[in-house]
C-alpha cells in the first residue's frame, strides 16, 4: 500500500493528493444513515480530468478499488469510502466551462453546485430545469452519477432528460467521450444515458454537456391546507386528472411544516395534517388562470384554506420551507430518507399506508416530496441512542419500500441505490436483469475496482 501511495505522489500534485487520517475522515461517508464506511488508503482532490486519469491508472495496476465521490450530499452510501481504497473526489473540479446560449447548452465539470450552475446559465437567459431541493450543496456529478430529480420533474423531467454528452473516466485509465453537442443525434448506443444513474460504478464523469431551456416566466404560487394527507392525496389526483399545467407540485405533512417553522422561523400554517404547494410558471394570465385553477380544485375536494401568493417573494418564501424540509427533519433527530416513487393513482393509497404505519410503529414518519410525478420522501425520524426506536426506524424504512413496489412503484426516484437498497433492488428487478448489470458492470470494470458493492453485490 505504500507502493501504491508513493505511485499516486509521483504522478499528481501534492495539493491534490491527502494521506493525512484527519483530513481523510471527512471523505470517508456521504449523509445515508446504517451505511458501512472504511477508512480509505488516500484521497485524491482531483483539480482536473488529468488527476482523475492518473489516479485511476495507479489503482488499476494495483488492483486497488477507487470510490469517486462529488459533495457527499447522497442519501444512499454511494459515495461512502471502502477500507484501503482510493477516494478520488471531484469536488475541486468545479468550472463551468462553457455556456453557448445559440446551441442552449452548458460545458460544466462535476464540482460545480446545482444552484451556481443555475444561477449562471440564468445570467444568459437560459434555463437549467433539473433542481433537486439539496441544490444549494449538491453537485452536478452527482446530480448525474444518481440521475436525480428535483422540483420542477413534474414539467421538465429529471437530470437524464438534459445530458447532451460526457467524459468520462473508464476503469483503465481510457477516456470515453460520449453524446454530442447537437439537438439531435442517435449515432451508435446511448453510452451517456447508461453512465447516467450509474453512481460511479461503470465510470467517473470528469465533464458534462447539458442542454438548456429558454428562461421560464416568473411562476405564479399557491398553497392548500388539508385536514388529513389522504385528503391532499386525493385532491393531486383531481389535479392531475384536470390536465392543468403545473411547474411544481410539491406536499409536505404537519410533521415537516412544524419542523420547518422551527428551523427557519418561519411561519408555515401548522395546524392543518398537510400542505400542497404548486407553481405554475405558464406566465402573466395563463399562469394565473392554472394556479386559480388549482385552488379551486383544492377547495373541491376538501382543502381547508387555499392561499394565493400575493407576489415573487411570497411565492419564493414557500419553496424555501419545502427546500428546507429534509434539513429542518434532521434537527428533530437522526433521519432515515426515503425515496420511492408510486404511481400518480396510487398515491392517496401511499399516503394514508404511510400515516398508518407511523402509528402502528409509534414512530415519527415525516412525509413529504414531489407530489406531482408521485416520488414521496417519508422520513422516518428517531433517537439513535435508543435501541428500540433505532430498530423501529429501520423496520420502518423497509416497510416504506415494501409498500411503494406493492403500489406498483419503485425503491428510488432520484437518490440511487448505493449500498442502502442493493437488496431491494434485487426484489424490484428480479434476477434476469439483475444477471444483466452484473454483464454491463463485468463489461465495463472487468477487475471490479470502480465503487465495488454499491448499487449491485457480487
Amino acid at each position: 500500500m505504500s507502493e501504491v501511495v508513493e505511485q499516486l505522489r509521483q504522478v499528481l500534485p501534492p495539493e491534490a493528493l491527502v494521506t493525512d487520517p484527519d483530513r481523510m475522515e471527512s471523505y470517508r461517508y456521504d449523509r445515508a444513515m446504517f451505511c458501512p464506511a472504511g477508512v480509505p488508503l488516500a484521497v485524491v482532490l482531483a483539480r482536473e480530468t488529468a488527476h482523475v486519469q492518473a489516479a485511476v491508472r495507479v489503482a488499476a495496476e494495483a488492483g486497488v478499488p477507487i470510490v469517486p465521490q462529488g459533495a457527499r450530499s447522497g442519501l444512499s452510501g454511494a459515495a461512502n469510502a471502502l477500507d484501503g481504497c482510493i477516494v478520488i473526489s471531484l469536488e475541486k473540479m468545479d468550472q463551468i466551462l462553457a455556456i453557448e446560449p445559440i446551441d442552449r447548452y452548458v460545458v460544466t465539470q462535476p464540482g460545480v453546485y446545482n444552484a451556481v450552475l443555475s444561477r449562471a446559465v440564468a445570467e444568459h437567459g437560459l434555463f437549467y430545469p433539473p433542481d433537486p431541493s439539496s441544490w444549494e450543496f449538491c453537485s452536478i456529478g452527482g446530480n448525474l452519477s444518481t440521475n436525480s430529480g428535483g422540483l420542477c420533474c413534474v414539467k421538465y423531467g429529471v437530470t437524464t432528460d438534459y445530458v447532451l454528452g460526457l467524459e468520462v473516466v473508464l476503469a483503465d485509465g481510457r477516456i470515453l467521450r460520449t453524446g454530442r453537442k447537437t439537438v439531435k443525434g442517435v449515432a451508435g448506443y446511448d453510452l451517456a444515458k447508461l453512465i447516467v444513474g450509474s453512481e460511479g460504478t461503470l465510470g467517473i464523469i470528469t465533464e458534462a454537456t447539458l442542454a438548456l431551456r429558454p428562461a421560464a416566466a416568473k411562476p405564479k404560487t399557491m398553497a392548500a391546507l388539508f385536514g388529513s394527507g389522504v385528503e391532499a392525496g386525493n385532491a393531486i389526483l383531481e389535479i392531475i386528472r384536470s390536465g392543468v399545467s403545473l411547474s411544481l407540485l410539491e406536499i409536505m405533512d404537519r410533521t415537516t411544516i412544524r419542523a420547518v417553522n422551527k428551523y427557519k422561523r418561519m411561519d408555515l400554517p401548522d395546524e392543518a395534517a398537510a400542505m400542497l404547494i404548486a407553481q405554475s410558471d405558464a406566465g402573466g394570465e395563463a399562469g394565473a388562470a392554472d394556479v386559480a385553477a388549482v385552488a379551486k380544485l383544492c377547495r373541491d375536494h376538501g382543502a381547508l384554506e387555499c392561499i394565493e401568493a400575493e407576489d415573487d417573494a411570497e411565492g419564493e418564501l414557500l419553496l424555501e420551507g419545502r427546500r428546507a424540509a429534509l434539513t429542518a427533519l434532521e434537527e428533530l433527530g437522526t433521519t432515515m430518507i426515503d425515496d420511492v416513487a408510486v404511481p400518480r393513482s396510487r398515491l392517496a393509497e401511499f399516503i394514508g399506508r404511510i400515516e398508518a404505519l407511523s402509528a402502528e410503529l409509534d414512530i415519527t414518519i415525516g412525509v413529504l416530496g414531489h407530489a406531482g410525478d408521485g416520488n414521496m420522501h417519508p422520513t422516518v425520524v428517531f433517537d439513535q441512542t435508543d435501541p428500540a426506536q433505532a430498530e423501529r426506524a429501520q423496520v420502518a424504512f423497509d416497510r416504506v419500500m415494501e409498500i411503494g413496489l406493492e403500489l406498483g412503484g419503485t425503491i428510488t426516484g432520484e437518490h440511487g441505490v448505493g449500498v442502502l437498497k442493493r437488496t431491494w433492488l434485487a426484489e424490484e428487478i428480479g434476477p434476469v436483469a439483475l444477471d444483466v448489470h452484473r454483464a454491463i458492470k463485468t463489461a465495463l470494470d472487468p477487475k471490479n475496482l470502480l465503487n465495488p458493492g454499491k448499487v449491485v453485490a457480487g
